[in-house]
C-alpha cells in the first residue's frame, strides 16, 4: 500500500472524525440550551422525571470531550510511526523531512485538544444549568407544599 495514501487516511480519518466530534458537542450544547430556557419544572411531577429529561445528550458531550485527545494522540502516534517507516525504507535521513512529518503528525493532538477543551466547557456549563433547574424544582415543591 502507498505510504502517501496511508497517510492521507490517518490525517483526514482523524482530523476528520475529529472535525465531527467538535460540530456535535456544539450542536448539542445548543440544543441543550434551547431547551433549558422552555423548561417548565413545576410541569414534572417527580424530580427524577425532570433529571431525565435535563440530562439527555450530556454524556454525548462529555463523552467527546473525554475522548478527543486521545483520538489525537492516536493520529499523532499514527503520523510517527508512517514517519519512521518513511525513513526507513528510504534510507534518508533527511532532516526537513523528519521535522515536517512530526510537526504535521502533531496537529492530530492540538485538534484532540482543541475540541476537548470547549466540550468540556460546554459540558460543565450545562451540568451547572442543570443543577439549578434540580434546585428550582425542589423549591417549588417546598412552596407546593407549604401552601
Amino acid at each position: 500500500m502507498n505510504i502517501e495514501l496511508i497517510k492521507n487516511i490517518v490525517d483526514y480519518g482523524i482530523i476528520g472524525l475529529l472535525g465531527l466530534m467538535s460540530f456535535f458537542a456544539l450542536l448539542f450544547w445548543i440544543e441543550r440550551l434551547l431547551f433549558y430556557r422552555g423548561v417548565e419544572v413545576g410541569a414534572y411531577e417527580t424530580k427524577e422525571e425532570l433529571e431525565i429529561a435535563v440530562t439527555n445528550n450530556i454524556n454525548i458531550i462529555s463523552t467527546f470531550g473525554s475522548n478527543a485527545p486521545y483520538i489525537g494522540l492516536l493520529g499523532t502516534v499514527f503520523g510517527i510511526i508512517i514517519t519512521f517507516y518513511s525513513m526507513g525504507q528510504s534510507g534518508d535521513l533527511d532532516a526537513k523531512m523528519i521535522m515536517t512529518s512530526l510537526a504535521l503528525a502533531l496537529k492530530a493532538t492540538a485538534m484532540g485538544l482543541v475540541v476537548a477543551i470547549p466540550a468540556i466547557v460546554f459540558y460543565n456549563h450545562l451540568t451547572r444549568k442543570i443543577e439549578v433547574l434540580l434546585a428550582k424544582w425542589d423549591i417549588e415543591q417546598k412552596r407546593k407544599h407549604a401552601a
